[in-house]
């Protein structure tokens, strides 16, 4: 954590230019007290290798198996998680809010 968007970015270039399959997850929307700002990136490879945060460690787990799933042929999506889920405490979101999450793979 503590990762600016740019070494966010460069580190997923790195990654691609080194064959791996790469992920991006943005931050797309926020409700409440959501612990990251809109904007937010996290960059995944096909490792399971990432950099950045998307929650302040929340929920990474879960969109790092969401990202591996777009990596191996699933389609970009975008994924809600929020306190009004039943998810929401499994996910570690008990603190309130709803966070709106973009995973889409990098293409080359």
């Amino acid at each position: 954590m503590g990762h600016d968007i740019d070494s966010v970015l460069a580190q997923a270039s790195a990654w691609k230019r080194a064959g791996l399959g790469v992920a991006l997850a943005t931050v797309v929307r926020t409700w409440g007290s959501s612990p990251r700002p809109a904007g937010s990136k996290l960059a995944v490879n096909d490792k399971g290798e990432f950099i950045g945060s998307v929650s302040g460690g929340c929920i990474e787990a879960a969109v790092i198996a969401e990202a591996l799933e777009v990596m191996r042929g699933e389609p970009p999506r975008v994924i809600d998680y929020g306190i009004s889920d039943e998810t929401a405490w499994e996910v570690g979101l008990a603190c309130g809010g709803k966070v709106e999450i973009l995973i889409e793979e990098l293409a080359t």
